[in-house]
């Protein structure tokens, strides 16, 4: 698990309000229907950002990440995996995460991320021209791996994410990466640096930075020991973000 109940996003450099978000159900590829949480900036923006969770879904930190990026000033919908599996919508801490992770199909995960896309293009008079994909843990390699879904996407940024899990899709991606390592996570920094000079080598576009003292999940405001990790990563894709979008 990445995240308990007691962890929060950390906050933006705040541009505004977001008073408008809450629940909404998304209808996958395949008629399935999944819960996600919505969240709007009270100024017009074309720009937005679907939210990939930890391996336990959709809980309370993603729903409030959701709306920290509406007070960044992009459109942000932040969906759940486990639609076709859970028998509710409940993702407390003691969720069984695990024995649904082990049934997720990741063509059917992408599928997902397509629906909350398509969902939020179609947002009335909001006009988005620049959607991007933001994951964490488990979500952080699947963001990364939606570069290569076709979505005509500006770009996938990913916290902590595995290489190896979406290593096969570099030679498919056409959207740009970001990458936020945690230097004392499980994953060996020199796995993800070879990672991003593959991605390189194939001529997309990676921008990576490592936190050497961080931990896997140090993106959280009660850690006030990784504070300036945080602010840093928030500074890193709002940048990231605005050089890319259109």
């Amino acid at each position: 698990m990445c995240y308990d109940d007691h962890a929060r996003p950390p906050l933006p450099p705040v541009r505004g309000g977001a008073t408008s978000h809450g629940d909404v159900k998304l209808t996958s590829a395949d008629g399935t229907e999944l819960d996600a949480y919505f969240a709007h900036p009270d100024t017009p923006s074309t720009r937005a950002m679907v939210v990939l969770p930890d391996v336990r879904g959709l809980h309370d930190f993603y729903k409030e990440l959701a709306q920290r990026f509406a007070e960044a000033g992009m459109h942000s919908i932040a969906f759940d995996y486990f639609g076709r599996t859970a028998p509710d919508s409940y993702r407390g801490e003691d969720f069984p995460f695990r024995e649904h992770v082990e049934k997720l199909d990741t063509r059917k995960i992408n599928e997902d991320v397509g629906a909350a896309v398509q969902w939020i293009r179609d947002l009335p008079g909001a006009n988005i021209q620049s959607v991007f994909t933001v994951g964490f843990c488990m979500g952080g390699a699947l963001s990364w791996g939606q570069s290569a879904s076709g979505y005509d996407l500006r770009g996938c940024v990913g916290f902590y994410g595995v290489p190896s899990r979406v290593a096969d899709r570099i030679p498919r991606m056409q959207s740009p990466l970001l990458i936020l390592a945690a230097g004392q996570d499980f994953t060996p920094v020199p796995d993800v640096e070879k990672f991003a000079d593959d991605v390189r080598a194939a001529g997309i576009d990676v921008d990576l930075r490592v936190y050497p003292e961080a931990p896997h999940s140090y993106f959280d405001r009660t850690f006030g020991e990784h504070e300036e990790a945080c602010a840093d990563s928030w500074r890193r894709i709002l940048d990231f973000v605005d050089r890319h979008a259109t």
